[in-house]
């Protein structure tokens, strides 16, 4: 049975408790692994309400005694076809709301443009650092939204920066914060970015017009997750996932010693390139 679910899709599931080598109730999570939310219908000649109780609460769908009519096997598997539509509309309900959680909504019918979709949907639970890339225009902030707003943080933070658009001398006060004292100006204690967006999300805009002196404290931050506000002698962690941008190739930056390489490996994790308009024009 299970090499058969490994071979090709299978709709339903109808499996005998008692069987030898290997019971129902031992198969059916090896099952639901393979195949997650395929209905299983356990069946047994020795049934009892106990043993139904039990089935259900194992996980099947459902549980018949045997013996039975084969009308009772298509009712209960025209039912188990009927719940599966359904929860396979919600999904893609569910897929389409959270797709427009924030100020805009995607809409794509390329191929390209889909599979990048399904891609931020695989991507978006999970913390790994995320680099976008792509023209000017092309949308890579909605892109970062899109990220944020399908994963578990969607209900924090996400604050975005232009990191070309800070000059250097403020752009660490911005990202770590700051105390009262530790330059000119700096007369109150000053949350940075990262510690404002904490268990939420922070878009690094333009990342590659940061200042070469910010490298090594953004590299710094990406491998241990602390922070240290300028004018302070402690470190601090925060919980930040970091969607960064380009509209310059990082790779060509590095080869020109314009941007460090292991910075840049540790934004691109996973990479996602936005094509051009003029690159899909179904869209």
């Amino acid at each position: 049975a299970l090499e058969l679910i490994e071979q090709a899709p299978v709709d339903a599931v109808l499996c005998d408790i008692r069987m030898p080598g290997i019971d129902g109730f031992d198969l059916m999570p090896q099952i639901s692994r393979l195949l997650p939310g395929v209905p299983i219908i356990l069946m047994s000649a020795h049934g009892t309400e106990d043993l139904a109780v039990e089935a259900i609460q194992r996980g099947a769908y459902d549980y018949l005694a045997k013996p039975f009519q084969p009308a009772e096997i298509r009712l209960t598997l025209l039912k188990a076809h009927e719940r599966e539509a359904l929860r396979r509309k919600n999904d893609l309900l569910e897929r389409d709301m959270s797709r427009s959680v924030g100020e805009r909504s995607i809409v794509a019918a390329s191929d390209g443009m889909i599979a990048l979709l399904e891609l931020l949907e695989r991507t978006a639970a999970y913390k790994s650092t995320v680099l976008v890339t792509g023209e000017s225009g092309t949308g890579k902030e909605v892109i970062a939204r899109a990220i944020h707003a399908q994963s578990p943080r969607r209900n924090e933070c996400f604050v975005a920066i232009n990191c070309g658009a800070i000059p250097e001398n403020l752009l660490e006060s911005e990202l770590f914060g700051h105390r009262r004292g530790a330059f000119t100006g700096a007369s109150n204690n000053k949350k940075g970015i990262f510690e404002h967006a904490h268990g939420g999300t922070v878009f690094l805009d333009e990342v590659a017009d940061m200042p070469a002196s910010m490298h090594v404290k953004l590299l710094r931050f990406l491998q241990t997750g602390e922070i240290r506000p300028v004018g302070s002698e402690s470190t601090r962690f925060v919980d930040v996932r970091l969607v960064a941008e380009s509209n310059k190739p990082l790779e060509e930056e590095v080869a020109a010693g314009r941007f460090r390489e292991d910075l840049y490996y540790r934004l691109a994790v996973i990479p996602i390139h936005v094509p051009a308009l003029r690159e899909r024009i179904e869209d």
